[in-house]
């Protein structure tokens, strides 16, 4: 058999058919590619998602905040006890402050064992009243998340004013003496107000924000 070179019109046809053939395949696998790259968005425009290897979100675990007392010294100590109504009688008599032949219930919890101590804020919050009372002394009023209030009285000194944010253990001024209960020396008069309801402080403490 004889050989036959192919002519120069049909090299050029299968060298052109080449060229556009590899080139169909590039262009094929970029298109695929492109699909793991990218997604429509709902204007119907490509919007680029990059991958990485988490797959799953990180949870971030966040500290439950803890009432705390509203003081640090290990010495100090209830001096006056919350009036509980349904309390019993005797712990009810604990709780009764005698003030000019009048009998009041103490709708707070009185602490002191020291001439002076430092009082704290038991939650993060923001200073919403500051005031001096002929009768309590000076007075801070704190506003909580959840509803909660705390009122300081009976501080000999402030170191806060109205419209300060504080956070949790700030100290707000001194303890001191009122004219209610001269008897107790210095201390601090602690109330606690749940959604308007005023609780006994000592039942909180430690608890997480979360479980009032």
């Amino acid at each position: 058999m004889t050989n036959r070179k192919l002519k120069k019109p049909v090299l050029y046809g299968i060298y052109v058919s080449s060229v556009f053939l590899i080139l169909g395949t590039i262009f094929l696998i970029e298109g695929m590619l492109s699909k793991d790259s990218f997604k429509d968005n709902k204007e119907g425009r490509p919007t680029y998602v990059s991958d990485t290897i988490f797959s799953e979100d990180i949870p971030v675990v966040g500290n439950e905040t803890k009432i705390i007392r509203p003081y640090t010294d290990a010495e100090i100590k209830i001096v006056k006890n919350y009036y509980d109504y349904q309390g019993g009688a005797d712990s009810q008599v604990d709780s009764i402050l005698y003030h000019e032949n009048t009998y009041l219930q103490n709708s707070g919890v009185s602490y002191g064992g020291k001439e002076s101590f430092d009082v704290v804020a038991i939650l993060d919050g923001t200073i919403i009243d500051v005031k001096e009372d002929s009768l309590l002394g000076n007075i801070v009023q704190i506003e909580h998340s959840n509803e909660m209030i705390s009122i300081y009285s009976s501080l000999s000194e402030v170191n806060v004013k109205k419209g300060d944010t504080i956070k949790q253990g700030t100290v707000l001024g001194k303890s001191g003496t009122n004219n209610i209960a001269k008897d107790l020396g210095s201390h601090l008069d602690l109330e606690f107000i749940i959604k308007g309801q005023t609780v006994n402080p000592e039942s909180y403490y430690d608890k997480s924000v979360s479980e009032i």
